[in-house]
């Protein structure tokens, strides 16, 4: 799964807060409940521990033990039913000096499934699970060609990662000297079979090893040139099975993996480098058609906010997160939807340009 920009944001402030804090002995408290699992189990189990931790010399750290499972207890009491996804919950005693009592309790359901139970009272919060829910596992293979190049890349999230390049030998559209038209055309076609089956072997190579992260593979190039590819037995069923479209390119290199891109949006129409383009993409249409019923900018979005006005609010990441979650707390408040847009891509950067703020409103303002 992977994960929207909102998400990430959200769980990386969630991180960053919650390893700000240390404590002198092992007495913060981590709890991870996976999806579907009984809370009352859990609380019992917390309970449990309460007791355990009695015996706990040092009065100090038994009274900050005991006090953050309390506390845990309390809160889970509060929750009922486990979360579709899990649920991820740290409490203790954050003061910063010795003595003092400040206990604070933080749940979250995370943005991916948890198969995990995990209890641990330590000096730090456990937040390694949540922080690899930050890496991009899951990828798509990206493969350009023709009878004369190949690039074989990867999608990462919204990145293109280019992974090899390759070039056949076929030789130029003349006749040498003295070659027939029959044996000129054999020695063609058996370089383009010996390119084709290079492509299909650094396909095996590159992709095959991702096993269940790999989503799927993506085929552009000259249409005939991509079937002939596909309808020969270049490529193996585990290669085979992976690919999930075909796209008639106008471009090789990495200009024709960008084109890949734009061109299979309806395969990747659930990944987040999709969803920016498309939101980026009906800006820039409402722009040409209506310019009064966009704004761009701080001052004038801001102004359309106040007003109401604001439909769909356009953020860029390069925007500190507390102007962020400013934002989007004044948007919701007026019902505006709110997408969160990455550098990553060519209209991400040209929301920048414009300010890093941009919106598509409801109705027109002077």
């Amino acid at each position: 799964m992977t994960l929207t920009a909102q998400q990430k944001l959200y769980l990386k402030k969630t991180i960053r807060e919650l390893k700000g804090f240390r404590a002198g002995h092992t007495e913060f408290v981590s709890v991870y409940v996976p999806k579907g699992y009984d809370l009352t189990k859990v609380i019992n189990h917390l309970a449990e521990e309460q007791g355990t931790a009695a015996n706990i010399k040092s009065a100090s750290t038994r009274k900050n033990v005991q006090s953050a499972l309390e506390r845990m207890i309390q809160h889970l009491r509060t929750v009922t039913r486990t979360p579709e996804n899990g649920l991820a919950a740290f409490s203790g005693n954050v003061a910063s000096m010795e003595g003092k009592q400040d206990l604070r309790v933080w749940s979250i359901e995370p943005p991916v499934p948890l198969n995990i139970r995990i209890y641990r009272c330590d000096k730090n919060f456990v937040v390694d699970i949540l922080e690899d829910m930050l890496s991009e596992h899951q990828v798509y293979g990206l493969v350009v060609l023709d009878r004369r190049d190949a690039i074989l890349a990867l999608l990462k999230g919204k990145t293109i990662v280019p992974l090899q390049k390759t070039h056949s030998e076929v030789p130029g559209k003349f006749k040498a000297g003295g070659q027939s038209a029959q044996r000129f055309a054999r020695i063609r076609e058996g370089a383009y079979k010996d390119h084709f089956k290079k492509i299909s072997d650094y396909m095996k190579d590159q992709f095959l090893p991702l096993g269940i992260n790999l989503k799927g593979i993506i085929i552009g190039g000259p249409g005939t040139t991509v079937q002939d590819f596909l309808n020969k037995d270049y490529i193996t069923g585990d290669i085979k099975k992976k690919i999930i479209g075909t796209r008639d390119l106008s471009y090789t290199d990495e200009f024709g993996l960008q084109e890949l891109l734009d061109k299979s949006q309806d395969l990747l129409a659930e990944e987040e480098i999709a969803i920016e383009k498309k939101a980026m993409q009906q800006f820039f249409t409402k722009m040409m058609e209506n310019p009064k019923k966009v704004t761009y900018g701080e001052t004038e979005t801001l102004k359309a906010l106040e007003m109401n006005a604001v439909d769909v609010l356009l953020l860029s990441e390069i925007m500190s997160e507390d102007k962020i979650f400013e934002l989007e707390d004044k948007a919701k408040q007026g019902g505006s939807t709110v997408k969160i847009i990455s550098l990553e891509t060519r209209e991400g950067v040209q929301l920048r340009d414009l300010g890093g703020i941009a919106a598509i409103l409801r109705f027109e303002i002077e």
